[in-house]
């Protein structure tokens, strides 16, 4: 039986972020040929979840992965994603695989960025970290990013911290880099920990210039690790259905 693997983002109305998503998926599929990959979106972009699973039953799929392209359970993967899966097609058997974050190859995906960024390995240990994700209200989500921040910061960084774009949650970028300042952190980094472009992530940028940040890394976009990461969440849905069949 073919795989197929369905992957979900948020969806922007910035341009910029459909093609982002669609550049990661092209790097999956070279990554595992043999895995039959779509992209759908929640909001603004097309094809929907319902559309795009919809065509895969229509080309013979017979089972799927759904892959939540978010890097925490907040309310799109709790709520917004569960309800278009309760529209699937009825003879598609589909399996919903896990959130992005927390894990090692998301930290390894930030890391890159901001090496490409102009960070030198040696300067870890002078740089504190701003962790700037989009934020939500939902505490689990805000959990697993204040999580990040405390293991990476174990990782030789001088300090680490999370930080938020979205209207009303605090500290944000500019907030959080000159906090670091103010602790006489020598050099301070920004680490968008968003997948692609939008108006969230142009506001982490506008944050960092704001408050004289010395490194501002890229969105996470197609990296290599973001798309085993993906491959791995795949990995583990399909096996946790194996081993109910049994």
């Amino acid at each position: 039986m073919d795989e197929h693997l369905l992957l979900v983002a948020h969806g922007s109305r910035d341009p910029r972020h459909a093609a982002t998503v669609r550049a990661l998926t092209r790097r999956i599929r070279s990554t595992r040929p043999g895995l039959r990959v779509g992209t759908a979106f929640l909001d603004f972009d097309s094809p929907s979840v319902r559309e795009e699973l919809a065509r895969m039953a229509d080309g013979g799929a017979q089972a799927v992965v759904v892959q939540p392209l978010l890097l925490s359970r907040a309310f799109h993967a709790k709520h917004d994603l569960p309800g278009a899966l309760r529209r699937a097609p009825a003879p598609l058997a589909v399996r919903q695989g896990g959130v992005l974050g927390p894990h090692p190859l998301l930290t390894a995906a930030l890391e890159r960025r901001l090496s490409e960024a102009g960070l030198g390995p040696h300067e870890r240990a002078t740089t504190g970290v701003v962790l700037a994700a989009a934020g939500t209200t939902d505490p689990d989500a805000a959990a697993v990013l204040a999580g990040i921040a405390r293991t990476w910061q174990g990782s030789g960084w001088s300090a680490v911290r999370p930080a938020f774009a979205s209207a009303g949650l605090f500290p944000r970028t500019e907030d959080a880099v000159r906090a670091l300042r103010a602790e006489g952190v020598r050099r301070v980094a920004v680490a968008p920990c968003v997948l692609a472009p939008g108006r969230l992530p142009d506001r982490i940028a506008a944050g960092a210039a704001a408050a004289g940040a010395d490194v501002l890394g890229g969105v996470l976009g197609a990296a290599p690790e973001l798309a085993r990461l993906v491959l791995l969440r795949h990995d583990e849905a399909v096996a946790r259905a194996r081993a109910l069949a049994v």
